[in-house]
């Protein structure tokens, strides 16, 4: 796998256990930034952010971050810390109480219902713990669905066995999802979400219900095939071979984000 910091240490092996990378090849490296501060532009934005359980209690309390284009975002944190609320808000299927919620230039939390699910469709890819993938619908057919959504039926099922071909799956794609392992599901899953090539990608736990080496092949996909597109990646996970991988990591902590050292993180809270 690929890391903007191979310029900081010889090689993934000297990080501690698991935090080493799943693979290294040849990529231009690029140059380190300021703590906390994003690379590139910042195709989205979060300011002043507040979210209310519905007892009162503030789960994300006056959040600010930024994220740079092409970048490759870890969020951690307890249980309870508000990491699925963060994601929920980043893809405009919630709303925040207060704040601002900027993706691609547009505030999600100015928009309506539909024109948020419009955005989602049309800017913003997602991948879950659980697969999602539509059982009455081929493995073609579920990759071909985005596409379809979006108003680009022409050339659809074209695109979707080049991606085929690019998960490793080539030839499979008649077949039912449920034929296939777990982790080819969660492959196609990830090529689900990239297909339409959004600007965002928002991942969580994607590989927690997979083995260690099912992960690592999921997780070089899915690496691989972002920095490729040129896309955002905004993952929630605890796995020791995302973390080591990530440009930037961050914690969730009493409703706000604390910038951690990437090196440093091969325990992550739980």
């Amino acid at each position: 796998m690929h890391t903007n910091r191979e310029h900081k240490n010889a090689s993934g092996a000297e990080r501690a256990g698991a935090c080493a990378p799943v693979s290294s090849s040849t990529r231009v490296p690029n140059p380190p930034n300021p703590p906390g501060a994003p690379s590139g532009g910042a195709p989205m934005s979060l300011a002043h952010v507040v979210k209310r359980y519905a007892g009162g209690r503030a789960v994300l309390d006056g959040l600010d971050l930024e994220v740079g284009a092409g970048e490759f975002v870890v969020v951690l944190g307890r249980s309870g810390s508000g990491k699925s609320t963060l994601l929920n808000l980043m893809a405009g299927i919630d709303v925040p109480d207060s704040g601002r919620v900027q993706v691609a230039g547009s505030d999600l939390a100015r928009m309506s219902d539909a024109g948020r699910t419009r955005f989602r469709r049309d800017h913003i890819g997602l991948v879950f713990q659980a697969f999602n993938l539509v059982p009455t619908l081929s493995v073609l057919q579920n990759l071909c669905l985005p596409l379809e959504l979006c108003g680009r039926s022409v050339g659809a099922n074209m695109l979707a066995e080049r991606m085929l071909e690019r998960l490793g799956l080539a030839g499979r794609g008649s077949q039912a999802p449920e034929s296939l392992s777990g982790g080819e599901q969660q492959r196609v899953a990830v090529g689900r979400a990239l297909i339409h090539s959004p600007a965002l990608i928002l991942a969580d736990e994607p590989t927690g219900a997979l083995d260690l080496e099912t992960a690592r092949v999921v997780v070089e996909l899915l690496d691989s095939m972002v920095r490729d597109n040129g896309s955002t990646l905004v993952m929630v996970t605890h796995a020791p071979e995302v973390v080591g991988v990530a440009d930037r990591l961050l914690t969730l902590n009493a409703g706000r984000v604390v910038e951690r050292e990437v090196s440093r993180a091969c325990a992550p809270d739980r």
